[in-house]
């Protein structure tokens, strides 16, 4: 039974990175309709509130309840994961390339498995530390930012890393809520109605609401948008957490960037080159390396 939880888990991570890899889909109307990348983040984050509240009020008001004491797990998951890896990583793409911006973003595998191992005692294994080095050399690949030659200046370092740092948060602070035994729809109500206030400050909630409803269509579109690259992925992600350990469980989302890639390929015609295609079977094969030899990792 337990072997079956976690393989289910690992199957609940590995839809939401690909759920995830649905957001250029989104992302790119809404920015042609003259949505900037704060507004895109202030629609997700309040819907996603919204959709789950009204699923919390059906499933069990009780979901609610946080203790007060808690509030900082979900601090940590809205405001310092959430919020500033977005205001990292939407700074790093002014600063340089998509391609760089997103390899600099996958160090965040790296950073949960440190933190983890401090933080909550996980094993640092070869076998980790492989499927790591595997994940990301298939991410170069992937992006092909090999040959470009740019310039990695101090700013676009550590611009980059701290969107890595925000992006691995969300396990962290995920996995002290966890422990503290709040569910998945708990923890990612609060985490988006934190980051919602949050982003309400950056954006310009005005011209939000105009594009997201002008239209009977464009509702739908949003109501699509927030389902497929919030609610879903995060509610899976976190459910995730409870049978597989943080720094696995990063390495397995990392299949989001093949997932992009491949729906680039499909619906916009983007060329799969040989660089590509090794990137893709490189990052696979640290998923399935991640998912072998693990052992008994966490309780039920």
């Amino acid at each position: 039974m337990q072997g079956k939880r976690q393989t289910a888990s690992i199957i609940f991570i590995l839809l939401a990175g690909i759920c995830w890899g649905f957001m250029g889909l989104f992302v790119r109307p809404l920015s042609e309709k003259g949505l900037s990348s704060w507004d895109i983040v202030f629609l997700r984050s309040p819907l996603t509130a919204a959709f789950l509240a009204v699923f919390l009020l059906i499933l069990d008001r009780k979901r609610f309840r946080i203790r007060i004491k808690d509030i900082w797990c979900f601090a940590g998951t809205g405001l310092l994961s959430i919020v500033f890896f977005n205001f990292c990583y939407f700074r790093e793409i002014t600063v340089t390339s998509l391609s760089v911006a997103a390899i600099l973003l996958y160090t965040a595998p790296a950073f949960v498995m440190v933190i983890s191992a401090v933080l909550f005692r996980e094993r640092i294994t070869l076998v980790k530390a492989a499927a790591l080095v595997l994940s990301f050399t298939g991410l170069i690949f992937v992006t092909g930012v090999l040959g470009h030659g740019e310039k990695l200046t101090p700013e676009v370092i550590l611009t980059g890393l701290g969107a890595g740092l925000g992006y691995a948060l969300y396990s962290i602070f995920g996995r002290f809520a966890i422990d503290r035994g709040y569910d998945s729809y708990t923890i990612s109500f609060y985490t988006f109605l934190f980051a919602g206030i949050a982003t309400f400050f950056f954006a310009d909630p005005a011209r939000t609401a105009r594009a997201a409803t002008d239209s009977s269509w464009s509702i739908f579109f949003v109501f699509i948008f927030v389902m497929v690259s919030t609610v879903l992925p995060y509610l899976l992600y976190t459910k995730g957490l409870r049978k597989v350990d943080n720094s696995r469980a990063s390495i397995i989302a990392s299949v989001e960037p093949v997932a992009a890639t491949l729906i680039g390929i499909l619906v916009y015609g983007e060329k799969m080159t040989l660089e590509t295609a090794a990137g893709i079977i490189l990052v696979l094969s640290g998923i399935v390396l991640a998912n072998l030899f693990t052992g008994k990792e966490k309780k039920s």
